[in-house]
């Protein structure tokens, strides 16, 4: 199978692009980090510096594939609507008119389920659920990327989506990576009552669901699917455990929602004033997935693409600090 992967450099794209060479398959690792892409190529897989913001070069990339896995966002938890736009928005609609241009045979979309979530807890949320008023940059953009894709469905895109939360696991940037330094400094309190749970998902659970969109039936496309470990944790019961593992002192020191809250939009206030807009220490975001409960219902993944998690978190969790501390 031939077949071009968007964000091949970043953590799930690598992981899909290596899944995929692997078993086989003819794998173009489009991404633009070149130190990654080289590590790509000595892996004997062929490496496309691009940018999908450039419409004209992504079209001609796209020629002759079978397959794409748009797997390209900018993710961060702070930075301007612009940026986020352009990447997520107007790299989506590339990714889009390309695969038409070139009759491409099926799109696989990796959107997110940061679309559900407010300020608040809220649990085993299903996809035709309401959706809130987005409440960052990213969530905004990629909502509007979704209406790309349904716009591609529309004029004959053979597309399916995912919206996989919360990934961790080897080579994980984003999760674990923020969340360890704080918890060595010790200056990490428990946000909220420390009882909260949510869904995580392994890194290798989510190649599965994009495997597996990728030889869906008809009655798939168009539509999005929930993808999660499928086993809510309590998150700080987990970041004891990841204290003991690494030998930190476990948080202590309790907080409560509402003043973590109020602090972090202070900050966020005065950090936006500051030129080029540097991440504040702590945002709304950021304490809303450490104080609210958020689950995800993946009984459609399971009835209508047969997933089926088959690493637990705890295993994941094991492999994950293996290679941190290796």
């Amino acid at each position: 199978m031939k077949t071009l992967i968007t964000g091949a450099t970043g953590f799930l794209g690598g992981a899909l692009t290596r899944r995929l060479h692997g078993m086989g398959w003819d794998v173009t690792a489009l991404g633009r980090n070149p130190t990654k892409l080289d590590e790509l190529e000595d892996e004997g897989i062929r490496p496309l510096q691009l940018d999908i913001k450039q419409k004209d070069e992504l079209i001609a990339a796209f020629k002759e594939q079978e397959i794409i896995f748009h797997c390209a966002a900018f993710p961060s938890p702070w930075g301007s609507f612009e940026k986020f736009y352009q990447a997520n928005v107007i790299g989506t609609r590339n990714v889009v008119q390309a695969c038409l241009e070139n009759n491409v045979k099926r799109l696989v979309y990796v959107s997110t389920p940061s679309l559900y979530f407010d300020y608040g807890s809220r649990t085993n949320v299903k996809e035709n659920d309401s959706l809130p008023e987005p409440i960052s940059n990213y969530a905004h953009t990629k909502l509007l990327a979704e209406e790309e894709i349904d716009k591609g469905f529309a004029n004959g895109l053979a597309v399916i989506s995912i919206r996989p939360r919360a990934l961790f696991g080897e080579g994980d940037t984003v999760i674990f990576p923020r969340l360890i330094p704080r918890l060595k400094s010790g200056r990490l309190p428990i946000l909220g009552d420390g009882e909260n749970i949510i869904d995580l998902t392994y890194i290798q659970n989510v190649v599965d669901a994009l495997l597996l969109c990728a030889e869906s039936p008809a009655s798939t496309l168009g539509k999005k699917y929930n993808i999660s470990n499928g086993e809510p944790v309590k998150i700080w019961k987990l970041v004891e455990r990841i204290c003991d593992e690494l030998g930190y002192s476990h948080p202590n020191r309790k907080i409560s929602y509402k003043a973590a809250h109020a602090a972090a939009s202070a900050l966020e206030f005065f950090y936006s004033l500051i030129p080029f807009g540097p991440e504040p220490p702590l945002t709304r975001l950021s304490v809303s997935m450490m104080a609210n409960s958020t689950t995800l219902d993946i009984s459609a993944a399971k009835s209508e693409l047969s997933y089926q998690p088959k690493v637990s978190v705890e295993e994941g969790v094991t492999r994950f600090l293996k290679w941190w501390k290796e």
